[in-house]
């Protein structure tokens, strides 16, 4: 496997010195009208378990939020003690209180592609930030003898956004060392599932074994949680007391803390794995449908909730399927792609098929 290691912005096939659009996201490709397949949060009814204490909290927000009961109930859920969990406003404010409570990071480093906000979030606390790019070719497989032996801070994907890739536990956890902070971003654990397994596969979320390790959590996309910001931490006690002293009081909300609450229980869970493997069908008829058209190759084996594309021309794909009513990822914002990559969510077979269809006929134009 082939990988690039820069101290600059840089990716595969790019000039050196190219940049990237790190703040953009799918909700800015998902115009009101357009059928949205760029964001990767599920939307459906929400069900009575998590709406009746959501709409019960709104009635204590006269009182400020008090986070120990979620924040022991999202510890148990992964089997740790409550000093090991930290909630926060969304996984996007996790990475900013890494960012600024690790200042004294001396070699950053990012394995990319993978989701923008950790390095717009190193970057804008001023970290100088060095990239590990995978390789394409290799399916953008994690090898970690590719990661510097001297990186003190390291953050990757598991599964990774966009690519879809699930690394294997082990490999993650040859990334784990004495004196180095390890940062795993989970968003998308729970979206994941084998035949097997009870549970999501190659999740670290309950290891505490490993020194420096640190798990980023999202009850964003499976619980279509996006508006309600909430998601947490997992790690060493000590090390989660220096991020939350960069955390602002009161960060996270009394809804939020209810909703963390309520998806650590055991009926939540219960629900999610049968949302995951429901998924996996779904994503199996996606994939299917996509691999039959010309010059279209799905990465890999996708393991979550979008798969990612390559195809020539990719970029003035995209363009026509808006034109047709139908958004999808632009891949150019991701370090490690470009204009040829798109990525594309997973719903329901119907919906699937019908995008298909336009899909064909808009390569066949």
């Amino acid at each position: 496997m082939r990988a690039e290691l820069t101290g600059r912005p840089a990716t595969t096939g790019e000039p050196a010195d190219a940049d990237f659009d790190l703040g953009h996201h799918g909700d800015a490709e998902a115009t009101p009208g357009l059928v949205d397949l760029a964001v990767n949060v599920r939307r459906a009814p929400m069900p009575d378990w998590l709406a009746d204490p959501l709409t019960a909290a709104l009635g204590d927000l006269a009182a400020y939020p008090d986070p120990g009961p979620a924040r022991s109930a999202v510890a148990a859920r992964h089997r740790r003690p409550p000093e090991e969990a930290l909630l926060t406003a969304g996984a996007a404010e996790g990475f900013v209180l890494i960012a600024r409570a690790l200042r004294d990071s001396r070699r950053p480093v990012v394995v990319h592609p993978q989701f923008t906000e950790p390095e717009a979030a190193l970057r804008a606390a001023g970290h100088a930030v060095d990239r590990v790019l995978l390789d394409p070719a290799d399916d953008f497989r994690l090898d970690p003898a590719r990661v510097p032996a001297d990186a003190d801070l390291v953050l990757v994907g598991n599964p990774t956004n966009p690519t879809s890739v699930l690394h294997p536990a082990e490999a993650l956890a040859a990334l784990a060392r004495p004196g180095r902070v390890l940062v795993v971003d989970e968003a998308f654990a729970d979206t994941t599932a084998a035949p097997g397994v009870d549970g999501e596969p190659e999740s670290l979320a309950a290891r505490r074994d490993l020194p420096g390790l640190l798990v980023v959590r999202s009850l964003t996309k499976t619980w279509g949680l996006a508006g309600l910001r909430v998601g947490y931490l997992l790690g060493e006690a000590p090390l989660l007391d220096r991020l939350a002293a960069a955390q602002p009081l009161w960060a996270v909300s009394t809804p939020a803390l209810a909703a963390a609450t309520a998806c650590a229980s055991p009926v939540a869970v219960a629900a999610e794995r049968a949302i995951a493997a429901r998924l996996t069908a779904d994503r199996e008829h996606l994939v299917a449908r996509l691999s039959g058209l010309p010059g279209v190759r799905v990465v890999g084996r996708p393991a979550s909730a979008f798969v990612l594309v390559h195809r020539p021309g990719a970029a003035a794909v995209r363009k026509r399927l808006r034109e047709r009513g139908w958004a999808v990822r632009r891949g150019d914002t991701f370090p490690g792609l470009g204009p040829d990559w798109l990525r594309i969510a997973v719903r329901d077979p119907a919906t699937s098929d019908a995008f298909v269809n336009v899909l064909a006929e808009t390569l066949e134009a």
